[in-house]
């Protein structure tokens, strides 16, 4: 029990730390230490939790680049995302889903890195905007991966740092909350995981406040390096944790 409730509080500050340096991903990094010894909607509760105290953390710290209008398409999206990932994540195969995501992150965000100048994507408007946001809503449902769709679309899209900042970390805080909320309401949220609620918590808030103030001293061409890093090695670790088991269940 001892070594869990270490993995749970190292996952919670390497996760903390990465959130407030790019305003997304606590999810894939928690999960990449949680998946191995956390029940997987356990994990996803686990996830949700932390990464909503993170967005509030870094949502009184970060406050450049706010522009409503922008926002306001992936918001609606994702709400009406959500609850579709909250009804599929009982029946889903997690580890095949982590397969998938994994090995888009893993084939995609390095060539990214690797191209001298990155695709730009200036059609479909606000439209677009709102299909992305479902797609993250959904992914938010099935565990808090609420960031990882639309930052790559604001990444394409050619977005500053401060504005594909605020516009993710504002909707993940959306996002998340309604999430929790609907966790709670559905009671995934579950005794088990209040002892290790009260874990997460403490854990990611110093490291959630050194990534906010780092981020602040970073170039656009870091940071981009860095969003597209942190989601690669996201990719690899979902790999790693969902293949054998996956393969163990097919031999």
């Amino acid at each position: 029990m001892d070594s869990v409730l270490l993995i749970v509080a190292l996952g919670a500050v390497a996760a903390g730390f990465v959130q407030g340096l790019s305003g997304f991903g606590f999810g894939m990094v928690a999960m990449s230490f949680w998946a191995w010894t956390l029940e997987p909607r356990l994990a996803a509760v686990l996830a949700v939790c932390g990464a909503l105290t993170g967005q509030l953390v870094a949502a009184a710290t970060v406050r450049r680049g706010f522009d409503r209008a922008r926002l306001l398409p992936f918001v609606l999206g994702g709400l009406a995302g959500i609850p579709i990932g909250v009804a599929v994540l009982p029946r889903l195969d997690m580890d095949a889903f982590k397969v998938i995501l994994g090995t888009l992150l893993v084939l995609w965000c390095p060539a990214m890195l690797m191209a001298k100048q990155l695709p730009r994507i200036t059609r479909g408007g606000r439209v677009a905007d709102a299909v992305v946001g479902l797609a993250g809503g959904v992914m938010g449902g099935l565990g808090g991966f609420t960031g990882v769709l639309p930052t790559l679309w604001c990444t394409l899209r050619g977005l500053d740092k401060d504005v594909q900042r605020a516009i993710i970390q504002n909707f993940n805080l959306a996002m998340l909350l309604v999430t929790f909320i609907t966790y709670l309401a559905t009671g995934l949220v579950t005794r088990e995981a209040l002892p290790l609620v009260a874990i997460v918590i403490p854990a990611m808030l110093v490291p959630t406040l050194l990534g906010a103030k780092l981020y602040h001293g970073i170039s656009e061409a870091r940071f981009r390096q860095i969003v597209l890093g942190m989601l690669t090695l996201s990719g690899v670790a979902m790999l790693v944790a969902s293949v054998p088991k996956l393969l163990a269940r097919w031999g």
